[in-house]
């Protein structure tokens, strides 16, 4: 499944959903027109051009280190972040 976001160098973008674990990636993009969640991942490290490693995954959450930090992203969280 190809991401909603352009394609930079032949790179598949994809939502930290569909991320594997235990990967690293950078951040694309946060794509969200809710300026509460937008705010709230920034504060937690969650921006463009950041890494970002998932740690473990559910069917609609993941675990992910953001700057040191390990946080739970919930389904809408995980889908507004383009890695």
């Amino acid at each position: 499944m190809w991401g909603n976001c352009c394609l930079e160098k032949g790179e598949r973008t994809m939502t930290l959903l569909e991320a594997e674990v235990g990967k690293t990636y950078t951040i694309k993009e946060i794509n969200t027109d809710d300026d509460e969640m937008n705010s709230f991942l920034f504060r937690l490290g969650c921006y463009s051009g950041e890494p970002i490693t998932v740690v473990s995954k559910k069917k609609n959450s993941c675990v992910a280190v953001i700057k040191d930090g390990r946080y739970n992203l919930d389904q809408l969280l995980s889908e507004a972040v383009i890695i």
